[in-house]
């Protein structure tokens, strides 16, 4: 399995196949909206659902672990702690802007606005890494991914549209993603990263259910078929996808890895436009596409001299 994950094209596949599950949630989550008929404003009901389909993806995860390798579900007491600020954190406070902020924009805005969350997390690592400042390379991609993301919210008549609840949201969202990016390696070191899912997933989806249940009016959801096999391909999507991308993050370096994070929007986007009723792609989606590339790949740019180049030609990633 280790050879598998070193491999150059199984870490590409795997790594656009990832990006490829976590696009197609906006479009997923854009038409479960509307066919569980939830108010854009019912927050309760966008918590709930929120609740079930992580909780869903937790299980999932930990049901894998149960059955490949059980000890690797157990943690130890004083790792609980973390795993709870984990829960509220990554699941329960950056999915309740998530969703309640989607609920507010289109789905190819929210796939621009999250990757808002790439640029947030390189200015927090310049105050928490002394090895990780920032650079000339690092701010041009900081300028120009907040330029995609004031493009991609630009109106058609050149008005610039923000709502606190709608855009707002989903740019909490992305730094509540971030701050959990430093967390990560600063509290969770020694916890595998499928346990440290599968748990938090768990957890935070618990909290999110404990707080929208009780709120929640008659008939706010409507579950049909089709609705249910949305919420189960959403959680699934989510279980797959962590467990593959942390798989080969084990054996790959995560800076290279993360340039594959860009065809998250990208696909998100692009599937927006093709499922979700009238939505479409026009030249400010493209153009916030092409910045946040470009932002990216900025920040993820590293010189090499022609030796070293000369070094890493027909190597494999590892």
């Amino acid at each position: 399995m280790i050879s598998k994950f070193q491999h150059k094209w199984v870490v590409i596949g795997i790594a656009i196949f990832c990006s490829l599950l976590w696009g197609s949630a906006f479009p997923v989550l854009k038409i479960s909206y509307v066919e569980l008929q939830m108010a854009k404003n019912d927050t309760a009901a966008q918590i709930v659902f929120a609740g079930m389909r992580f909780l869903l993806a937790g299980l999932m995860i930990l049901i894998y672990l149960m059955i490949t390798n059980r000890k690797q579900i157990l943690v130890k007491r004083s790792q609980l702690f973390v795993l709870i600020i984990f829960g509220i954190f990554q699941t329960a406070v950056q999915y309740f802007f998530f969703y309640n902020g989607l609920a507010k924009v289109s789905g190819m805005q929210g796939a621009i606005l999250t990757s808002s969350g790439t640029f947030l997390a390189v200015i927090l690592a310049h105050f928490f890494y002394k090895n990780d400042k920032l650079n000339w390379q690092k701010t041009v991609g900081i300028l120009a991914g907040i330029a995609g993301i004031i493009v991609a919210n630009w109106g058609q008549q050149f008005q610039f549209q923000f709502h606190w609840t709608g855009e707002g949201f989903m740019i909490f969202s992305a730094l509540t993603s971030a701050i959990t990016t430093i967390m990560a390696k600063e509290l969770a070191a020694d916890i595998h990263p499928i346990t440290l899912t599968g748990w938090q997933l768990t957890i935070g989806s618990g909290l999110l259910l404990f707080i929208g249940l009780p709120q929640l009016s008659e008939n706010s959801l409507t579950f049909t078929p089709f609705g249910l096999g949305l919420l189960i391909y959403a959680a699934a999507l989510s279980a797959v996808a962590f467990a593959l991308w942390f798989s080969i993050l084990k054996y790959n370096k995560a800076g290279e890895m993360s340039i594959y994070n860009f065809l998250t929007p990208v696909f998100g986007a692009f599937l927006s436009a093709m499922f979700i009723p009238g939505e479409g792609m026009n030249l400010y989606i493209f153009a916030a596409i092409a910045l946040v590339a470009v932002g990216i790949v900025a920040i993820n740019y590293r010189k090499l001299d022609k030796r070293a180049a000369g070094k890493t030609v027909g190597r494999k990633i590892s």
